[in-house]
């Protein structure tokens, strides 16, 4: 399942599902053809087989590495480890975001700029300093940031940029959690199905809407409604009832 999504900085939010049977390249290449943005992912070596787009890189993938590693240290041993201080020095970025969350994107990309990208650069340099065996869960940590560095340093081009891809993560949740209980679509149809009402619905709450009065709202509409008339049904159509915009509370 591939999932697409609209960025934070949008008046907007649409959530796509796609089923595609293999995790090829080709598939985000197709969908994506004609966009030259930039493109928030994940570590995923396909999408940076993608022509014509900037990747940024997640950097909670990045520290998930180390935390990972850093369970694998001897607790008397943590405090002083190369994994903990990774850790600490990645969470240094995640601060200063947090600080300037309500700013405008042009403050933000100065701001980082002048104090958040020397520290990431320092990083990546400190990393290449460590004597680590690469065998080990933290030298596999270390060999996976400085392969992403290039990709993890473009959230420097722009102030929208985010440094995670924690948006596409929280949409896809509540698919991963669903799937636990019926482990397996039987049939393509069903999986195409399911890429569809995961869609309409994830992008209905990403927009403050109640997902189960807009879904019965839309099954009860969208049969008799005029071709020209479809654009007023989407989540923020001027169609759109009132009892389905009262906004919701998602645990996070």
């Amino acid at each position: 399942m591939w999932l697409y999504r609209s960025s934070g900085c949008t008046e907007r939010h649409i959530i796509l599902f796609e089923y595609q049977p293999t995790r090829s390249h080709t598939h985000p290449k197709k969908f994506l053809e004609g966009f030259t943005g930039l493109l928030h992912a994940d570590g995923y070596p396909a999408y940076h087989k993608l022509i014509g787009m900037t990747i940024v890189g997640c950097w909670v993938h990045c520290r998930r590495k180390f935390v990972d590693a850093l369970k694998t240290i001897p607790k008397a041993k943590r405090d002083s480890s190369v994994a903990q201080e990774a850790i600490q020095r990645i969470g240094q970025l995640f601060h200063m975001e947090d600080q300037w969350a309500n700013l405008p994107p042009d403050e933000i990309y100065e701001l980082r700029l002048e104090k958040s990208k020397p520290k990431a650069e320092a990083f990546f340099i400190w990393l290449g300093t460590q004597n680590v065996l690469p065998q080990m869960a933290t030298g596999k940590a270390i060999k996976y940031a400085l392969s992403q560095r290039e990709w993890l340093m473009n959230v420097y081009l722009d102030g929208r940029t985010e440094l995670s891809n924690n948006r596409i993560e929280n949409s896809v949740r509540p698919y991963a959690l669903g799937r636990r209980n019926w482990l397996f679509c039987n049939t393509v149809n069903g999986a195409i199905a399911s890429s569809i009402v995961y869609s309409i619905i994830e992008t209905a709450v990403a927009n403050g809407l109640k997902p189960f009065e807009y879904l019965e709202f839309l099954l009860e509409t969208a049969p008799t409604a005029a071709s020209e008339a479809i654009d007023t049904l989407l989540p923020w159509g001027e169609a759109v009832p009132k009892q389905c915009r009262m906004p919701i509370v998602r645990s996070a």
